[in-house]
């Protein structure tokens, strides 16, 4: 039996767990710090917390973060490669991903997610529902690129950086780390790092 563990018990966890079992995995156990009050997460259970599943790491084959904080998926995954879990990423079988891209570990990519040739995501993103990434991308480790999110080609997303729902990026271009992109904007110029901008086209609204 394949079994997994998930860190965080959110709805983006839910999705990850549903999107594991489309992939194979027949057990999927959660874990949460707000564990002992929160003991499931719709259909799966919360079995503990961190210390929890780092104790019980030798009854998985995979463990995944499934935090949406950039910054505390971040500091997790490093913390879980730290100690040698065996770090997984989850692709669900209806995305589509060239033979010539590569995706980092510990990432999750979701149903009707397109990432396209010499497309190099980073470890520990996430690929939400029926986003694309076109040819040539670069996407730094904890990215999260939003559902309906479009990259054109050859765009360059530094460590940690959230494009919004619905955003699109033109292609060439590069938005710095800790970046956030928010819904529907219209990316057409670089953006400096801790940015956020907004608007179409989009705008700098504050500054790290």
């Amino acid at each position: 039996m394949r079994k997994l563990a998930v860190l965080g018990a959110s709805g983006h966890g839910k999705v990850v767990a549903d999107t594991a079992q489309c992939c194979g995995w027949d057990q999927v156990d959660f874990y949460d710090d707000a564990w002992p009050g929160l003991t499931r997460n719709g259909n799966w259970f919360v079995g503990g917390d961190w210390a929890a599943m780092v104790a019980r790491l030798q009854d998985y084959q995979g463990v995944i973060v499934a935090i949406g904080n950039n910054t505390v998926r971040h500091v997790k995954l490093a913390a879980l490669i730290g100690v040698a879990a065996p770090v997984v990423s989850v692709i669900h079988p209806q995305a589509v991903i060239s033979q010539y891209a590569s995706i980092g570990t510990g990432s999750v990519v979701f149903a009707g997610v397109v990432v396209n040739a010499d497309a190099k995501i980073g470890s520990g993103a996430i690929l939400n529902t029926g986003c694309s990434v076109d040819h040539d991308c670069v996407l730094g480790d904890t990215v999260h690129i939003s559902p309906g999110a479009r990259l054109a080609g050859a765009v360059n997303v530094g460590e940690r950086s959230w494009i919004g729902i619905g955003a699109s990026v033109r292609q060439l271009i590069r938005i710095g780390s800790d970046v956030v992109v928010g819904a529907g904007a219209s990316v057409v110029s670089d953006v400096s790092d801790g940015a956020v901008v907004v608007g179409v086209p989009a705008k700098v609204i504050s500054t790290a």
